[in-house]
């Protein structure tokens, strides 16, 4: 139940922070991702099962505040996220930053594709060139810089959860 209530804070909080203080700290009119931050360090940390639902509660507060009429196209972009982000944690170590940054540049990157080819060019707008240089790579190599230091706050948070759930076990296992 703590870590349940924690990771709910810990999206709550990230989505604030990327709606205002982010927002008023935009480059180029870009922002930071941080839910793609969480939804993937959750996704390696923890898991695919982990993953998938951190993901799905960060869709889903992007959907009921952004979605404009569509629930569930966010939910499910960051499902798979977080799910195939639960593929690494075999090869995950809590010390190593590479990994990390690279699935969340991935997962930032992927998404915005899924997002161009849905929203944007099943409509008819083909300026991928345009979106790719102002939107997509903008918002990568931000997202890239921020996440290293929310990274290290979701890992030493993670690490305390799993301590006292060890706690927890032992105590009454």
């Amino acid at each position: 139940m703590r870590r349940k209530l924690t990771i709910a804070v810990i999206i709550i909080v990230c989505f604030l922070l990327q709606c205002t203080v982010f927002q008023s700290l935009a480059i180029a009119s870009v922002s930071p991702n941080l839910l793609i931050v969480v939804t993937a360090a959750f996704g390696f940390m923890r898991g695919q099962k982990e993953g998938l639902f951190v993901g799905f509660f960060c869709g889903l507060i992007v959907d009921l505040t952004f979605g404009g009429g569509i629930i569930g196209f966010y939910a499910l972009i960051y499902m798979f996220v977080g799910f195939l982000n639960g593929f690494f944690k075999r090869i995950f170590f809590p010390d190593e930053i590479r990994l990390p940054v690279i699935l969340i540049a991935l997962s930032d990157f992927c998404c915005n594709l899924v997002i161009y080819f849905i929203l944007f060019w099943f409509r008819g707008r083909f300026a991928f060139g345009y979106y790719l240089l102002h939107t997509i790579i903008p918002e990568l190599v931000y997202t890239m810089i921020v996440a290293i230091l929310l990274y290290f706050i979701l890992l030493k948070i993670n690490q305390k959860l799993e301590e006292i759930e060890r706690r927890s076990e032992t105590k009454f296992g």
